[in-house]
């Protein structure tokens, strides 16, 4: 059975859900790709639970979180005296997830020397602690997530080609909250139920209150609506949720941008959880490129910018030119 967690009632989820169970019983490499917010462990804790290894450990680690210069011995474990702190033997997570699941979200954050060691531990099945030089056996299945886009790394020579592919054999693409909005109503009932649990409050909306948490766009998807609910819960006047109860970026940024942004005029504002700068600009680029059958003089227009300098992050991008497109105006 599927994770009693992961609530849904969308045909998008649904085939999620089906390809969980489809893959769960593989010992193969999994990479789940998604936005931030849209529940990605849970998701890798689903597939553990509904595999051969569920009656062993899961561990998970977020490579974004740990000082690169920490995460090798975090994940490899180190020798006493291997450097500076190291008092002691300490065994890594692919030590400790032996014979379970091991989950390493926002792999894309990996430095290209520690990418090497991890694809090296999932070909030979064999880690060495840092300061070691003995090879351990370890027989860990590995599920990977990120929101990044590897393949458009592998391409920067950011990621290496070979891991990206070991990871790639399995994959789900998680939709944002957004593609998926049947799901806000039982969402919303559930995150409510949760944190009313055990007290005696009966959490009613007011209806533009109501209107404004189905509408919403949810840039952090299903991470924000929870932390939407829950301050609301906290903050409401007798067990009722008024548009002053919920966070201001959400009624003040005109349906899924930030406060801040509403506050300043901007055209676009930086979601709470952040974004990555390349994959905005290169999605922009995209978008206008489609819009304009690949004109790049059209293209520079829309964005604001020259056409050299559309040109340059064409490239950078790899994205071939249309050779039909001249210059055109360009001062």
């Amino acid at each position: 059975m599927l994770d009693a967690e992961i609530i849904s009632v969308s045909p998008e989820m649904d085939k999620v859900k089906k390809l969980i169970l489809k893959i769960a019983k593989s010992n193969s490499t999994v990479l789940i790709r998604g936005e931030s917010g849209t529940g990605k462990e849970l998701i890798a804790r689903a597939i553990h639970k509904n595999s051969l290894r569920s009656n062993e450990v899961f561990q998970a680690v977020n490579c974004a979180a740990i000082n690169e210069n920490l995460l090798e011995s975090e994940l490899f474990g180190h020798e006493k005296g291997s450097f500076t702190g190291a008092v002691s033997d300490k065994k890594g997570l692919f030590e400790i997830a032996d014979g379970g699941t091991l989950f390493l979200d926002e792999i894309g954050e990996l430095d290209i020397a520690l990418q090497a060691k991890i694809l090296r531990a999932l070909q030979e099945k064999q880690i060495r602690r840092v300061g070691g030089v003995r090879e351990l056996n370890v027989d860990v299945r590995v599920v990977t997530a990120t929101n990044r886009d590897l393949l458009h790394m592998v391409g920067e020579k950011r990621f290496r080609e070979d891991l990206y592919y070991r990871l790639n054999v399995l994959s789900i693409e998680l939709p944002a909250l957004r593609e998926r909005r049947t799901d806000i109503p039982v969402l919303i009932d559930y995150f409510v139920a949760k944190h009313t649990k055990g007290t005696n409050h009966k959490i009613t909306f007011a209806p533009d209150a109501r209107k404004l948490l189905d509408e919403y766009a949810y840039p952090g998807n299903v991470r924000q609506l929870e932390s939407a609910l829950e301050r609301s819960i906290l903050l409401c006047e007798d067990d009722r949720v008024t548009l002053d109860d919920l966070p201001p970026e959400m009624t003040q940024s005109g349906g899924g941008t930030t406060a801040s942004a509403a506050a300043s005029g901007d055209l676009f504002a930086l979601p709470i959880d952040g974004v990555n700068f390349e994959d905005v600009e290169r999605s922009l680029i995209m978008q206008a490129m489609e819009r304009t059958d690949n004109n790049i003089t059209k293209s520079a227009k829309l964005l604001g910018l020259t056409f050299r300098t559309l040109q340059y992050r064409l490239e950078k991008f790899g994205f071939k030119k249309d050779e039909g497109t001249e210059e055109g105006e360009d001062s």
